[in-house]
């Protein structure tokens, strides 16, 4: 069997070590067509435009909640 602490580690201590270990909100830029929030470098889902061309087609504007 191998070690074992001794005592129970305190919450305040374990929320130190693990206090990098989150998750963070990606990245938001404006699409320069429509002006939408969208993730950095990937096609805008509103327009369907990446680096200045239309990529995808888009049916309509998608609402977003």
């Amino acid at each position: 069997m191998g070690a074992l602490p001794k005592r129970k580690y305190a919450k305040a201590r374990r929320g130190k070590r693990r206090s990098h270990i989150h998750m963070d909100p990606p990245a938001l830029d404006r699409c320069p067509k429509c002006h939408s929030p969208k993730i950095s470098h990937h096609v805008c889902l509103t327009c369907g435009n990446y680096a200045g061309r239309e990529v995808i087609k888009v049916k309509g504007p998608k609402i977003r909640g």
